[in-house]
């Protein structure tokens, strides 16, 4: 059974690179599933950094859709991070699923997850605290990652929220300060999917 831990916050709130250092100090294969799909030049060469920037630390695996099948093939690894969910809901938006046919797909995720023996780092973007957004599309964006959100929370062993420069502990209680994000060249260096 996995030890989910779901890292939530803004962009460039530094939940990936928490998830990246979190990730290293596993002894053993560490995978990393990559959700980001290069549309442009410049998300290619976002991509490229990331790549490059995680070396040779992680086995990198692009899945754009098919999560819950890469996390069944993960059953080797030590520790698996999903960056990020989000963008995977995304994928699933572009490519005209329905909203229930998504939620099917969360559940299939939340299952998958279960399956996985090591730790699985799921890396979020919180995107339901800002004003409601002018189009229908993005409108059904923050909902859909709001209902995700509320499913994959119920599943966490581990509440992660990255705000304002801190990383803090909602569960398990007490509400604690994990660490503060203060090496800025460290935190661009292992920025990665959600931090674009």
């Amino acid at each position: 059974m996995a030890h989910l831990v779901l890292i939530g916050g803004g962009a460039r709130s530094g939940k990936s690179g928490y998830a990246e250092r979190r990730a290293v100090t596993h002894v053993g294969e560490r995978r990393f599933l990559a959700t980001g799909v290069a549309f442009d030049d410049e998300m290619r060469a976002r991509v490229t950094a990331h790549q490059r920037a995680r070396g040779d630390a992680f086995v990198t695996v692009e899945v754009p859709v098919a999560l819950e099948a890469a996390l069944d093939a993960s059953h080797g690894a030590a520790v698996v991070v999903v960056d990020c969910l989000t963008l995977w809901l995304t994928n699933l938006l572009l490519a005209y699923l329905s909203d229930e046919a998504i939620e099917v797909r969360v559940e299939a995720l939340v299952a998958a997850i279960a399956r996985v023996p090591g730790e699985v780092l799921l890396v979020t973007n919180e995107v339901g605290m800002g004003i409601v957004p002018e189009h229908a599309l993005a409108r059904r964006f923050r909902d859909v990652a709001g209902r995700a959100h509320q499913r994959l929370a119920r599943e966490a062993d581990e509440l992660l929220l990255a705000t304002l420069g801190v990383l803090v502990r909602l569960r398990p209680g007490p509400v604690s300060l994990v660490e503060e994000m203060h090496d800025a060249g460290h935190a661009a260096r292992l920025t990665s999917s959600c931090e674009s």
